[in-house]
């Protein structure tokens, strides 16, 4: 079996990430779930996300939070 992360299947992963930054988020800057999710998913940060080559998809939900921060 095969477990190597690729562009192909990177898509499997980004559920999980997405939703621990949503709800990390919400606590810092309150609002609803939706909008925590839009603002992620317009977000530089996911558009590398996307992306096997960057390697976000090491991050924790914490580094993904930071960075978002800081590219804000």
């Amino acid at each position: 079996m095969n477990r190597e992360i690729t562009d192909k299947n990177l898509y499997l992963l980004l559920p999980s990430k997405v939703s621990l930054f949503v709800q990390l988020y919400i606590k810092e800057h309150g609002g609803s779930i939706i909008d925590a999710i839009r603002q992620f998913y317009h977000s530089n940060t996911y558009k590398a996300l996307e992306k096997e080559n960057t390697k976000l998809w090491h991050y924790g939900s914490v580094a993904l939070y930071e960075e978002f921060m800081d590219k804000k």
